[in-house]
């Protein structure tokens, strides 16, 4: 409602024209809202309820009207549908502030500005809603000051006499009061909290000079000084005749009497009791949320307290702390859905299937925390779809990619205007259940500022030890979290904090092999392309060499989302020829007509050599988005023996450069290669793509091999790869991603692959149908490397 449309003081245009046609500048429509039992001031701030059609409807148009309505009082409150004639012509214009809409009714909670006295000029006939032409009508001051200023005095020790006696102003009440400037200011504030009779107060709204309505309130506060004095006198004689006992029970009847006038339902509290009772909390938090409902008894439903505490009990009640999903124990059935919804991807399965033989036996464990890393659309997140599906339980997915605020996942305190639970609660509710999949998308996208650290706040959430009592700022109770699966995702570990890294149990997904990405077109792809353009099987049919052509010549990625773009567009095409009459019968797509539908390949393959060359080796590198080869160049210039080292590398791969350096310098004699040379000669380490940023330890050894190669002259073989971090003794150490790196090296036809032995443990991940096509050659130190990849070494 607070969306502003239409600005009150712009010309209204005709919308069949284009010219602007104003109407009387002195008059506005404006929704109108009758209200009862109630008279409203200017220069107030207003809270009520709205629950009548009509009353809802000009709450709701207000938005067309800068947010405005026009406020007046009805003569008959008990009148649910009032006409025209049975609303005072007098009232403010108010400029609604928030309208709060209630869970368990259709009743608005508004809260609004009074911002100026206006007159009713005519009604305008509205089916929906009352609507009314008004014109401004401010108050007239006299002319001498002397007279306003005794007049506004006069009243003041009116309302200062009569206040003394009635208990329920406050002090603060009174000297705020009493300190405005202004008699009309001051009447307004003063009648809109004083308990007087509405027709009293309306009497004043209507006065237009400003001495007249002084006197009217001071005469109001003398009458209602007297009345005060006699109520006091026989409130003291009943209460000398009412035992304690039958001033409780009168206490709470009277009590009950106001909620109900009040539209306030005591039922609704007996509710919420109940739920709290039914959630089955501990002692100390049944015993806080039963507080919470005794304290609606003691605040006015018009205030924002009380909006706040529903709000929070509505919370409570919708949270499903007691209902569970019964998990699958047909293993059989669950791998069954893992293997029709992914290829692959078997560690990722295995692990599943264990959790649930563990849960079939025991009846009783953890939610398990599961962290998949891997390059983008190699499934990561569809799995955990498919594992939800699998163990028949509900499916949440939180994005935390960005999110930089704690509050996102602890919640807000209910101290803060528009508090509300963070991410972890809102998803439980979502699911309505206390066990879903729990997916935390791109955990290691999470960035922190000054409103405090996310990765910090989700040490609690992913520790099996402490989350079985999860506290969020919002809801102020333990949660147990214990029975969710959470499943997090990410490209690579290097962004997520260590302690956070600790508590979750990585599962790696490597990118997918050329035959891997075969068969998850033809089963997959292909059929979701055509079901989304309309086709079948019978439309189109791509070919192994149609696949075989987009993946190799317009896709370079590990996973296969580029891939699904690729396949959803030829088949587009062809529906589009379908559409315009252009094909008749089955559409056989090969691999020419790929390149006749796609146009030119728009991928080149990683550099490769084709020739032996001096000077030059083939890296293999990892990166976010898999497996890459890298040609790593040296040249020599006469200089002063500086070395040179460009393409955007890192510290660490500058270091492994001159570490490389260092050792062939070191061994010189060895390699025949004089120490003069070193003095007289500039060394140039290229890492080719300038543009992308590179580093790591792992090419070490591949620069050690170039730069041998220059000074010795020896040729690099072309069909050979490689990869190890190099030391200064010579030694070959252990690098990650080995099976990203031979699958890069595969994709260009690389015949042999030089490896540390220490990694001789990761070529089991190797597919099958890579490795017997690549010679691997495990080494320790770097002279083993230089025999295997020199066609020739010079003593």
């Amino acid at each position: 409602m607070e969306e502003i449309i239409k600005d009150l003081n712009e010309p209204e245009v005709d919308s069949s024209s284009t010219e602007v046609v104003v109407k009387n500048p002195d008059t506005i429509e404006l929704p109108m809202i009758a209200l009862r039992g109630r008279v409203v001031f200017p220069s107030t701030f207003i809270n009520f309820d709205v629950g009548r059609k009509m009353t809802v409807a000009a709450v709701e148009n207000a938005k067309y009207y800068n947010g405005r309505v026009f406020i007046s009082s009805q003569k008959d409150p008990d009148d649910s549908d009032p006409k025209k004639a049975e609303v005072y012509t007098t009232g403010v214009v108010c400029k609604i502030r928030q309208v709060v809409k209630s869970n368990t009714s259709d009743v608005l909670k508004i809260s609004a500005e009074a911002l100026y006295r206006a007159k009713i000029v005519s009604f305008i006939d509205n089916q929906d809603f009352l609507k009314v032409s008004i014109v401004r009508s401010d108050y007239v001051d006299p002319e001498e000051d002397v007279v306003l200023e005794a007049a506004t005095r006069t009243a003041k020790d009116a309302f200062a006499e009569y206040a003394s006696l009635n208990k329920s102003i406050s002090k603060d009440m009174i000297t705020t009061l009493t300190g405005m400037d202004g008699g009309n200011f001051f009447i307004d504030n003063a009648l809109s909290v004083l308990p007087v009779k509405n027709d009293l107060k309306q009497s004043v709204l209507d006065e237009d000079f400003t001495l007249e309505r002084l006197e009217k309130f001071a005469v109001i506060m003398g009458n209602e000084l007297e009345i005060g004095k006699v109520q006091k006198k026989i409130d003291a004689m009943v209460r000398k005749n009412i035992d304690a006992g039958q001033k409780e029970y009168y206490l709470r009847e009277q009590l009950k009497a106001i909620h109900t006038e009040l539209g306030d339902s005591e039922e609704e509290k007996q509710n919420y009791a109940k739920d709290v009772k039914s959630k089955n909390l501990d002692k100390q938090s049944e015993e806080k949320l039963l507080k919470e409902i005794a304290r609606l008894d003691k605040i006015n439903p018009s205030s924002p307290d009380y909006s706040i505490i529903l709000n929070y009990l509505d919370w409570i009640k919708d949270l499903p702390l007691n209902t569970y999903t019964k998990d699958n124990d047909d293993l059989n059935k669950a791998k069954a859905i893992l293997d029709a919804d992914h290829f692959g991807l078997e560690k990722v399965k295995e692990r599943i299937v264990e959790y649930l033989a563990v849960l079939q036996l025991t009846k009783k464990i953890k939610g398990p925390i599961l962290c998949f890393v891997g390059p983008p659309g190699v499934g990561k997140t569809s799995i955990a779809t498919s594992i939800a599906r699998a163990m028949d339980r509900k499916f949440v997915r939180m994005s935390l990619g960005g999110v930089k605020d704690e509050a996102e996942i602890r919640g807000h305190r209910r101290t803060y205007v528009g508090a509300m639970p963070g991410r972890i609660i809102y998803g439980l509710k979502q699911a309505g259940s206390i066990n879903p999949v729990f997916l935390l998308d791109e955990i290691d996208k999470l960035s922190s500022d000054i409103h405090g650290d996310p990765a910090s706040a989700l040490l609690e959430v992913l520790d099996p030890e402490q989350n079985s009592t999860f506290r969020d700022r919002f809801m102020e109770i333990p949660i147990d979290l214990s029975k969710v699966m959470f499943i997090t995702t990410a490209n690579s570990l290097d962004g997520i904090p260590a302690p956070l890294l600790d508590r979750m149990e990585v599962i790696s997904l490597s990118g997918y092999t050329e035959l891997e990405k075969l068969e998850i077109a033809q089963r997959y792809l292909v059929p979701k392309a055509r079901t989304a353009c309309g086709l079948t099987e019978d439309d189109v049919v791509l070919t192994r060499d149609a696949l075989t052509e987009i993946i190799t010549g317009y896709t370079m990625e590990a996973g296969v989302r580029n891939l699904e773009r690729e396949v959803s567009s030829v088949v587009r095409k062809i529906a589009t020829g379908f559409a315009l009459k252009e094909y008749d019968g089955c559409q056989t797509i090969d691999k020419a007509r790929v390149n006749e539908l796609l146009g030119k390949k728009r991928h080149l393959e990683d550099l490769s050599l084709d020739k032996d060359e001096v000077g030059v080796c083939t890296g293999l590198a990892w990166t976010a988005v898999g497996g890459t080869t890298l040609a790593i160049e040296v040249g020599l210039m006469r200089g002063k023996g500086e070395i040179i080292l460009t393409g955007k590398l890192g510290d660490v791969m500058k270091e492994s450069a001159r570490a490389g350096i260092s050792y062939i310098r070191a061994n010189a004699d060895k390699f025949g290669i004089s120490e003069d040379v070193f003095e007289g000669k500039d060394i140039h380490v290229h890492v080719p793509e300038g543009a992308t940023p590179k580093d790591g330890p792992s090419a070490g050894i591949t620069m050690a091999t170039a730069i041998l190669s220059a000074f010795t002259g020896n040729p690099v073989k072309k069909d050979i790869a490689m990869t190890g971090e190099l030391t200064l003794r010579g030694k070959v150490l252990a690098i990650g991603g080995l099976k990203e790196k031979v699958l890069a090296a595969h994709r260009i036809g690389i015949k042999t692959v030089i490896v540390p032995k220490a990694n001789e443990r990761d070529l089991e991940d190797i597919p099958k149908e890579v490795a017997d096509k690549i010679k691997f050659i495990l080494v320790e130190t770097a002279d083993e490397v230089f025999k295997h990849a020199f066609k020739k070494i010079k003593k």
